[in-house]
């Protein structure tokens, strides 16, 4: 249920981005994933390409870095950068 509330967290981040920059949607979403984050890139991706519909975040391409088990943000899933479209 963890990687629920981290998900749940990014597409905030991101639907809270593209409504302040008043565009419809993220056209890529660049993510840190921490390596302790206790899911995998694939996982992930399946993830957010299932709760993606009828968000800003629809049909945007992901990109996911792992991260090293030091960095200091390795149990997180972190927002890098985004490019929206408006």
């Amino acid at each position: 249920m963890h990687e629920f509330s981290l998900i749940a967290d990014l597409f905030k981040k991101v639907e809270t981005v593209v409504r302040e920059n008043d565009a419809e949607y993220a056209s890529k979403i660049t993510i840190q994933l921490g390596a302790l984050a206790h899911i995998s890139p694939d996982h992930l991706k399946e993830h957010i390409d299932q709760a993606s519909p009828g968000t800003p975040i629809e049909g945007a391409e992901i990109e996911i870095n792992l991260t090293s088990e030091e960095h200091p943000q390795a149990q997180e899933i972190v927002l890098e950068s985004l490019e929206i479209d408006k």
